[in-house]
């Protein structure tokens, strides 16, 4: 079965709870091994800034002559001469994928498996450091992947699973645990994007994250949240057209925007839509 994650459409994150940095801090030394360090990664580089982008998360095809950066499923191959970012779902498991986790998924009080309903993913368990490291090292096999098909740059998915499930996850446990994912991308020699969550994009130090790929932040009139952290490194995927088109307007001449039906379909499909500022 092709693991790919549809287009999540979503609301905007404002009432997420910020930790302290002393817990977050506290929590990267241990799970990482080191302390956190300013991003990007010097021998790596985010995808170039403004450029003509593609997201192809759904059906790959054959990119428009004009495209320069695309972002497939880790179980496609990137698309030649292009630079290339590779999704992963890093914090939820894919749908009728539980056995493969194990005791890693999460349970509520009743110890039931805590599902993302609009998904049908199960929610992986990212509270303590032992959990953090055991399902990195399950995604960072993803990334793995990634690299040697010879991909630019990793895209791991629901970081903002914790603003749904607040009364179980907290956001230095996500901080921590994609923390991991940067170091281990970084290691491989590829970027790594901060995927929607746009509070996270200031605490780079504590991310160790190298660009941001936002949907819908338009839509959520987020986009200034993102760039105030990554400046121009700013990808954006809309799903509505009236908002594509107001962040053409305040941000096509400087940020990669791209509208996308939700499907994420290919050519031919009778949902397809793409367009770009």
């Amino acid at each position: 079965m092709h693991h790919t994650q549809r287009a999540r459409s979503r609301g905007p994150v404002a009432a997420v709870a910020t930790a302290s940095a002393t817990a977050v801090v506290g929590a990267l030394l241990v799970s990482c091994g080191s302390s956190a360090s300013a991003s990007p990664t010097a021998a790596v580089q985010p995808p170039p800034a403004g450029a003509v982008f593609d997201y192809q998360i759904g059906e790959p095809y054959t990119p428009a002559s004009d495209v320069e950066v695309v972002t497939r499923d880790y179980t496609e191959d990137p698309a030649d001469g292009l630079y290339n970012i590779c999704y992963v779902n890093a914090f939820q498991a894919q749908p009728g994928a539980e056995k493969e986790w194990g005791d890693l998924l999460l349970e509520d009080a009743n110890g039931d498996v805590v599902y993302d309903d609009d998904w049908g993913e199960a929610v992986l368990d990212i509270r303590t450091d032992d959990k953090r490291e055991k399902i990195a090292a399950k995604v960072n096999a993803m990334t793995d992947t990634c690299a040697d098909a010879g991909y630019d740059a990793v895209e791991p998915d629901n970081l903002d699973t914790f603003s749904r499930f607040e009364d179980l996850i907290g956001e230095d446990d996500a901080k921590a645990f994609v923390r991991l994912l940067a170091d281990h991308a970084h290691e491989r020699g590829l970027a790594i994007g901060q995927k929607n969550t746009p509070a996270f994009s200031t605490a780079r130090e504590e991310t160790g994250l190298d660009f941001a790929v936002s949907e819908e932040c338009g839509e959520w009139d987020e986009c200034g949240d993102y760039t105030e952290g990554f400046g121009d490194d700013v990808i954006v995927i809309e799903y509505d057209e009236q908002a594509f088109d107001k962040t053409c307007r305040e941000y096509g001449d400087r940020l990669s925007v791209v509208l996308r039906d939700l499907d994420v379909t290919a050519p031919g499909d009778d949902a397809y839509v793409r367009e770009t500022c």
